[in-house]
Order: C-alpha cells, then structure tokens, then sequence
C-alpha cells in the first residue's frame, strides 16, 4: 500500500509560534534534537473536532522539557490554542495532533545550554492505529527482547523522542514475525508496556496493570482506570511478572493512538476478547465521542 511521505502532505503546520505551509515546515539537520534526542513531543486524538483531554497533554509537554532541562517558550495557554488553531487550519473533525519541542542548532555538542527550543503542532488523519479487522478479533504481541530501563539510566517520567528507539526495534522485530506490536519487559524482567501503549489484562472480574514506575502513565491509562472504577471494576496496580500472563482471562492495551484495543495473544499466552474488554473499549469511545453518541442515538 503506498503512503504519501509526511513531508509532502498539504495544509499547515504551527511552527516557531505561526501557520506555515505544510512543505515550509523546515529545520536544519544540524539541530540538537535531532543528534542528540533533545527532544519532546505529545501524541493526541481529534474527535469531533475537539480535542481530547489536550490541557491534561500539553500539562505533560511541558513536564517532559522539564525533565529533559529545557523550557518551552511559549505558555501552555498559547500551546493549546495553537493545537486548536492546526486543527481548524487542516478542517479535520477526527485526526491526530503532534506537538513536539526540540533544542536548536545554535549548539552542536553534547552541552546545548544556549540553543534556541522550537516548537512545531501537526495534525493529520489517522483512522486506526492497528487494523480495524484485526483489532476486533484481537491483535498479537510478541516478547520484545529489548526492556524498559531503569529510571537511574533514563528520564522515562518524559515522553521523549530517544526513549523510542527501542520501541521502534521491537515493533519491527515483531512485525517481522508476522505480529501486530510487541510487549516489553523493565530491567527487572516484570511486565511494562506495549511499544507505544500500556497493558491491561482482566482476571475474575478484575484489571490488573503494571505499576508505571519506569514508563509513562499513559493519559488514556488514567482515563480507563476511571472508567473501570466508574463501572464498579476493581483495579490492582501491581508489578506482575510474565508467567502471571497465563492466569489471567483478557487483555488489551489503551493509548492516544491505540484507543482501548483488545489483545488475543502474547507469545505463548491466550487470551479471549471478554465483556470486560468490550465494555471498557465502548465506555472510552462514549467518553472521547460524546457528541458523536448524541447524535447516532438521536437518529436512531
């Protein structure tokens, strides 16, 4: 299937605080980001035109330069009608948006205290993050080989570009194999996350999901957590090792992009697409298309 390359799209895009031409949206390729991985961004879904939980995203953007020890020059209020602003200039009512801030290249070394922080919001369409067929029935994760680090090794409370790169060689390790995403391990061998999305499985009636001390606490985690605790569904934050993986009845993932999206199978572990899974991935499409709902539910 051919895709059209990202950097010959049409629109706009918000960059160093204007709309510019999608094809104008250019740096250099000695920026630091780009050499050194100074670089932080958010992933975030359109619905209805609006977009979801965007303060709680752009609260994270600026945590995550935090982190990395950098500031973003521009307030969250300017950020977030920014995103509103890519948004409306590309005339999407369902997309994804991607703000990313990055170190310049006023400074190429190791030290980059004196370069200049971009910043740059995309928005394009993306239906599903994984095959619609497949997604119903249950994707397949492999094992990945590579782990989720230590937090003494990683800034891993950041969304940042370079704590991706592991993902990206488990993703495409596993697709290779014929599987849909990979799930990793942390250092210390305990269960941590898909490659871009967090892990829930369901086992007598109950969630269970690993305790996000070496990777991030997804927003869209925290949403399903409500939702489950809204429904009466008792939730367990644990560190859970992988022969538990055998035990336990359902499992799916949630994330931005993901959405809540069942798992029938990791490595040599089975699982089925249960009323738990299916309320849970009805109750966040209900939260993220209230307007949407509304108005099917009128037709009909």
């Amino acid at each position: 299937m051919s895709v059209l390359p990202f950097d010959q799209r049409e629109g706009f895009i918000w960059f160093n605080g204007a709309l510019v031409p999608w094809t104008e949206a250019k740096l250099h390729v000695l920026n630091h980001g780009l050499h050194y991985a100074s670089c932080v961004f958010e992933g975030e879904r359109v619905y209805g035109g609006e977009i979801f939980k965007l303060a709680e995203h752009t609260d994270r953007l600026f945590e995550s330069a935090r982190i990395l020890d950098f500031e973003i020059p521009y307030t969250r209020e300017q950020i977030n009608d920014a995103c509103r602003q890519v948004v409306a200039a590309q005339k999407f009512v369902d997309g994804y948006v991607r703000p990313l801030a990055w170190r310049g290249p006023e400074m190429m070394g190791v030290s980059a205290q004196a370069s200049r922080v971009q910043v740059a919001i995309a928005c394009w369409e993306w239906p599903s993050y994984f095959d619609p067929a497949q997604r119903l029935k249950g994707i397949r994760l492999d094992i990945a080989e590579w782990r989720r680090p230590d937090p003494r090794t990683a800034p891993c409370k950041s969304k940042a570009a370079g704590l991706y790169m592991i993902c990206t060689l488990a993703k495409h390790a596993a697709e290779r194999k014929g599987y849909a995403d990979a799930l990793m391990l942390d250092w210390r061998g305990q269960v941590a996350e898909a490659t871009g999305a967090n892990i829930f499985f369901v086992r007598d009636g109950a969630l269970h999901t690993p305790t996000p001390d070496c990777f991030l606490d997804g927003i869209t985690r925290r949403t399903v957590i409500g939702l489950a605790k809204d429904r009466g569904i008792k939730v367990h934050e644990r560190a859970i090792m992988p022969e538990e993986m055998a035990g336990f009845e359902q499992c799916f993932i949630v994330g931005t992009a993901a959405e809540v999206t069942p798992v029938s199978e990791i490595g040599p572990y089975r699982f089925t697409v249960g009323e738990i899974t299916r309320t849970l991935m009805d109750a966040y499409m209900h939260a993220v298309q209230p307007k949407t709902v509304a108005r099917t539910a009128a037709a009909e």
